[in-house]
C-alpha cells in the first residue's frame, strides 16, 4: 500500500517541501508539501521529475570498474568491498609517495554531501578541494558581504513587511530558485505590487515580471553600479542618517565614482542613462527594496571589485536589516564540523593558488579551496608538483568547468579518477571506477535555508533504497575508516544531532516534517553595530586594505571585450554570455528524463532580431557558435528577449541517449567556448565566463 512521507527536495540547492509516496520500496510519486515559506506549497518539474530518475534504466546502481581504454564508457560491475578497497589502497600509496596533497577531491554545487567532502579533504591532508562556483559563484558575494557588512544577507521575502521595489541583478530567480531563495516568494512579492527592476542582457523569465530591464552588456555590471552609486550620492537619493550613523569611507566613496557619470555609464554598458538613474532613483527612494543578485557579477576577472560596487549600493541607501529589504540570517544550529584543524600548517601552505588568491584559498577565505585552473594544470603539468589522483563527488566538470578541452586534457593525465554520480556522465565515462550514488529520498540530510542566512532548518531521512547506490556521506566514511583517518567512524546522525542541539532538536524529531523557524529580528546593528572590525557598513574596505586590495570599488572592461580587445572583436564581433538556467535542467543534470528533454530538447543560443538578421539565421535554424577557443553547435532562438550583439547559450550539454564514448560532450557544451586562462582576478582567481567574443553562423 502506497505511503506518503514529508520530505525536503534536494535536486537542486533549493529546498522545496515535499510529499513523497513510497510503494513497495520505490518511490512513485513526489508532490508540494504546504508549510514551509520558501516553496509555498509548489515544486518545480526538476523535483516533480524525481521519481522517473530514480528508475530510470541508465541509472547507475552498482559500482563500476574499468576494462577498456579511458574514455571508451567500458566497466565491470565490481562489489561495494573490493572497489572501496582500491581505491583506499591507491590513495594510501599516492598519500605515501608523493603526499596528499597530490589527491584532489572535487564536487558538484550546492549538494547535501558538500560540507562531508571537505572534512575529508582535510583529514585525508590534502588542501586541493574545488566546487567550480567557488571563485565564480556564490562565495565572492558571501566574503564581499562579510567584509562590507559582517555577514550575508538575502531579500526578506519572508517577513510581514513586503518590499516596495525588488532589483534582480544578473539574477533570474523564477527558474533558478537557488538556496533557499525560490521561486515562489519572489513571485508572491510581485504579484503583491512590489516593482521589479531586471538588469541582465536577457529578459529573463524574471524580467519580463518587472517594470523596468536594463538590458547590460555582458562583464560591465561594475560600471552600472557605479554610475548608480554616483547618481544616488550626487542626486541625494542616499540615507543621509544612515550613511552618517552606520557607515565608514562615505567621502572616499563619492570621490572615487566622481568620474561615473551617466554618460560615461552609458557608454560602458550600453544602459540608456535615463533608464539607469530611474533604476537607481526606484531603488535608493521606494524603500524597503531588496537587490537580489546573482552569480553573473562573479563571473569575469574583475570579480571582487563587481561584487563590491554592487554591494554598498545596500549601504547607501540603508536597504540593511530592516524588514522588507535585506536581512542578515540566524545562527540556528552548530557549524559542520569539517575539521579544518586537521589539516596541518605545512599542508595549507600547499593549496594550489592560495598564495596568489588569498580570498580563494588563504587565510581570510569563507571555505578555502583550490583554484581551478591551477588544479589542472598541475594535473597536466605536474607544476608546481604533480596532482596524480582526482576524486569527484556530483560533478561533471567537462560539462561544467570553464575550457572543456582543457578539462579533457587534464583527467585523461590523471594517474586515478573516481567519479560518484547518479549516471554515467562525460566525465564519469573517463573514470577508472564510479559509484552509484544516492538520490534525495534515498538520503538523510540537514539543511539550513537560505543559505549562509538562515531563518529556518529542516531535516529528510532516507525513504526508499535503489540498488546498491549510497549516500556520498557513507562512500567518504568508508574510505575515511580504511584509511585511519582523524573522526573515521562517527555516526552521521551524531553529526546532525551535534549541529542540531542548539536549535533544541534531534534529527528524528525534524525528520518527520518538522520546521525550527524563529521570529525574524530586525536593526540589530542599532544595538551592536555591523560585525566588521570598525562596527560599520565599509563601504571603504580596511580589511580589503590590508589584504592588499583595492578598498573601494573600480571597474575594469572583460580583457576580451570589444573595449579591451578590438582586434578580437573584428573576428567576434559578438558578446558572449553563458549560464542561462532553463527550469528542466539542473546544470548538466536532467537531460535523460524524457518529460524533461520533450519540453527542451535542444541546447539553444539566443540571438536578436536585428543580430540574426544580418546573418541570416532565422529561428530554430541549427548553428555555429565561434569563439577564439573552439565552436559548439547550437539551434537558435530568435528574441527580442535579449540585447542585440549579443549571444546567449545554454550550459551543460550533453547527450546521454548517444552512450558512453558518443555523449557529444564537446559537441554542444558552451564551456567549449570559455576561457579558464589568465588574466585573474587577484583575489579570488575568477576567469571570464561572461562578456567574452563570438561569431555565430548558419550551418
Amino acid at each position: 500500500m502506497p505511503t506518503n512521507h514529508p520530505s525536503i527536495c534536494r535536486g537542486c540547492h533549493g529546498g522545496c517541501a515535499a510529499w513523497v509516496t513510497v510503494d513497495g520500496g520505490r518511490v512513485v510519486r513526489v508532490r508540494p508539501r504546504a508549510g514551509s515559506p520558501f516553496n509555498l506549497g509548489h515544486m518545480c518539474v526538476k523535483g516533480l521529475s524525481a521519481p522517473a530518475m530514480m528508475a530510470h534504466p541508465d541509472r547507475l546502481t552498482v559500482p563500476l570498474k574499468r576494462v577498456g581504454e579511458r574514455g571508451q564508457g567500458c566497466f565491470e560491475p565490481v562489489s561495494w568491498d573490493e572497489v572501496m578497497a582500491a581505491i583506499a589502497g591507491r590513495l594510501d600509496a599516492f598519500r605515501r609517495e608523493s603526499g596528499p596533497h597530490s589527491v584532489a577531491l572535487g564536487q558538484g554545487t550546492g549538494r547535501p554531501h558538500y560540507f562531508h567532502v571537505i572534512r575529508f579533504a582535510n583529514t585525508f591532508g590534502t588542501p586541493n578541494w574545488y566546487e567550480p562556483g567557488l571563485a565564480n559563484c556564490f562565495i565572492p558575494r558571501i566574503t564581499v558581504s562579510n567584509l562590507t557588512y559582517g555577514g550575508f544577507v538575502v531579500g526578506d521575502y519572508y517577513g510581514d513587511t513586503p518590499p516596495r521595489t525588488i532589483l534582480f541583478w544578473g539574477h533570474n530567480p523564477l527558474v533558478s530558485g537557488p538556496d533557499g531563495e525560490l521561486a515562489f516568494p519572489v513571485k508572491k512579492a510581485l504579484a503583491a505590487g512590489a516593482r521589479g527592476i531586471a538588469v541582465d542582457p536577457r529578459r529573463s523569465e524574471t524580467a519580463q515580471r518587472c517594470d523596468l530591464w536594463l538590458p547590460i552588456r555582458p562583464g560591465t555590471d561594475a560600471a552600472l553600479a557605479l554610475g548608480m552609486a554616483r547618481a544616488i550620492i550626487e542626486e541625494g537619493w542616499y540615507d543621509r542618517e544612515f550613511v552618517a550613523a552606520q557607515t565608514l569611507g562615505f567621502d572616499e566613496l563619492r570621490a572615487a565614482v566622481a568620474h561615473c557619470t551617466p554618460a560615461w555609464t552609458e557608454e560602458r554598458t550600453g544602459v540608456p542613462a535615463g533608464l539607469m538613474l530611474e533604476a537607481a532613483r526606484r531603488y535608493a527612494l521606494d524603500k524597503p527594496s531588496i537587490l537580489d543578485w546573482g552569480v553573473s557579477l562573479e563571473q569575469n576577472p574583475n570579480c571582487l571589485q563587481t561584487v563590491r560596487a554592487v554591494a554598498v549600493l545596500r549601504g547607501l541607501t540603508g536597504n540593511l536589516d530592516i524588514p522588507g529589504g535585506d536581512v542578515f540570517g540566524t545562527e540556528l544550529i552548530g557549524a559542520y564540523p569539517v575539521l579544518r584543524q586537521a589539516l596541518p600548517p605545512e599542508a595549507q601552505a600547499l593549496r594550489l593558488g592560495a598564495e596568489r588568491f588569498k580570498l580563494l584559498g588563504g587565510f581570510r577565505a569563507f571555505m578555502p579551496s583550490a583554484h581551478i585552473p591551477t588544479l589542472f594544470g598541475a594535473m597536466r603539468t605536474g607544476q608546481p608538483y604533480p596532482v596524480r589522483a582526482l576524486l569527484l563527488f556530483g560533478n561533471n566538470p567537462l560539462a561544467t568547468v570553464a575550457d572543456s578541452r582543457m578539462v579533457l586534457n587534464s583527467l585523461k593525465a590523471l594517474e586515478l579518477l573516481v567519479v560518484a554520480d547518479h549516471f554515467l556522465t562525460p566525465t564519469a565515462a573517463l573514470a577508472d571506477y564510479v559509484l552509484p550514488a544516492a538520490m534525495w529520498p534515498e538520503m538523510d540530510g540537514v539543511i539550513e535555508l537560505p543559505l549562509v542566512a538562515p531563518r529556518a532548518v529542516f531535516a529528510h531521512r532516507q525513504l526508499a533504497q535503489t540498488g546498491q547506490c549510497r549516500q556520498i556521506e557513507a562512500m567518504l566514511d568508508d574510505l575515511a575508516v580504511r584509511l585511519g583517518l582523524p573522526g573515521a567512524g562517527e555516526p552521521l546522525h551524531d553529526i546532525f544531532n551535534a549541529r542540531l542541539r542548539p536549535a533544541g532538536v534531534t534529527f528524528a524529531e525534524l525528520a518527520n516534517g518538522g520546521m525550527v523557524m524563529p521570529p525574524p529580528t530586525y536593526r540589530r546593528f542599532a544595538e551592536k553595530g555591523f560585525r566588521t572590525p570598525t562596527r560599520k557598513v565599509e563601504l571603504f574596505s580596511k580589511g580589503l586594505a590590508r589584504l592588499g586590495y583595492d578598498p573601494l570599488p573600480s571597474y575594469a572592461p572583460p580583457p576580451e571585450s570589444p573595449e579591451a580587445s578590438p582586434e578580437t572583436a573584428r573576428d567576434y564581433p559578438l558578446i558572449l554570455t553563458t549560464g542561462a538556467r532553463r527550469s528542466e535542467y539542473f546544470h548538466s543534470d536532467g537531460r535523460q528524463i524524457a518529460s524533461l528533454r520533450a519540453r527542451r530538447p535542444d541546447p539553444l543560443a539566443e540571438l536578436g532580431p536585428a543580430t540574426a538578421a544580418v546573418r541570416g539565421i532565422s529561428d530554430g535554424d541549427w548553428v555555429r557558435v565561434q569563439s577564439p577557443r573552439g565552436q559548439v553547435r547550437m539551434r537558435a532562438r530568435v528574441t527580442p528577449d535579449i540585447m542585440e550583439g549579443v549571444a546567449s547559450l545554454d550550459h551543460g550539454w550533453w547527450f546521454p541517449e548517444r552512450g558512453p564514448g558518443n555523449f557529444g560532450e564537446l559537441e554542444s557544451a558552451a564551456n567549449v567556448l570559455t576561457s579558464a586562462g589568465p588574466p585573474y582576478d587577484p583575489a579570488f582567481g575568477s576567469y571570464q565566463l561572461r562578456g567574452l567574443l563570438c561569431e555565430v553562423e548558419k550551418e
